[in-house]
């Protein structure tokens, strides 16, 4: 299959070890993945604070840099929900810019669902001798309904030993521009999931999302809990001679 990375934003500024990751396990899995440089935001904060025009200008650039492929698969539930949830809602019906979307957003996925719906692989020959715990992040889990797709993928990881997260559906608190407009709300709630992961004992703290794990890792972080914050790809890609 000829894929397409996805990179978003977030990951592409402050995780790029993430967007390798997703790399090294595709192709790992047989696929021939492609990084289109032209890429740029979703427009997810834009259309969110109102700036409607830019999501469609955003949109219609997504399309363009992503016609063609096979499949463009995204490490971010929240950059994937947007694309697929908002995009068809931006244009115009009957418009040459509708039939574009029409055509590329069946084709856009978040990495487990490409991982199981798509290529058909629930386990990824991955190692990761580890205590994890997974979140579910609100628009992995609200948006795609990814359900336990990530959770099937993370239990055949050999090595690893996945413990249930109290509460794991309540949000980190994180939502984006939710923390800036919220900053007080906001921290109590990723101090409730804070105390939530604590109480799992866990080694690692893991989801489909890197701005939802900076959030949680920086109050694991000012608390010197010790616990780590991984995106799932990370620990997918993970192989015992890398270890």
């Amino acid at each position: 299959m000829r894929v397409a990375l996805f990179i978003t934003c977030v990951n592409d500024t402050l995780f790029p070890g993430t967007g390798k990751a997703v790399v090294s396990l595709l192709r790992r899995l047989g696929c021939d993945v492609d990084f289109p440089a032209a890429q740029t935001c979703c427009g997810q904060m834009h259309v969110n604070t109102g700036y409607r025009e830019e999501g469609v200008r955003l949109a219609r650039h997504f399309t363009e840099v992503f016609a063609g492929y096979d499949a463009v698969v995204a490490p971010s539930g929240s950059c994937a929900a947007m694309v697929r949830e908002q995009y068809p809602k931006l244009a115009k019906p009957g418009s040459r810019g509708a039939v574009a979307i029409a055509e590329v957003v069946p084709k856009v996925y978040e990495l487990s669902e490409f991982l199981l719906d798509v290529l058909k692989v629930d386990d990824v020959g991955a190692y990761f001798p580890h205590r994890v715990t997974y979140h579910p992040t609100c628009h992995s889990l609200r948006g795609l309904h990814l359900g336990d797709r990530p959770t099937r993928l993370l239990r055949n990881v050999r090595g690893l030993e996945l413990v249930p997260l109290p509460g794991a559906e309540e949000c980190c608190g994180f939502g984006g521009t939710f923390a800036v407009k919220n900053p007080a709300v906001s921290a109590a709630m990723g101090a409730d999931k804070t105390r939530n992961i604590l109480d799992t004992g866990a080694e690692v703290i893991c989801a489909a999302d890197n701005s939802c794990l900076m959030h949680i890792g920086g109050t694991l972080s000012r608390q010197k809990t010790g616990v780590r914050t991984m995106h799932l790809a990370e620990i997918l890609a993970s192989t015992e001679e890398a270890q």
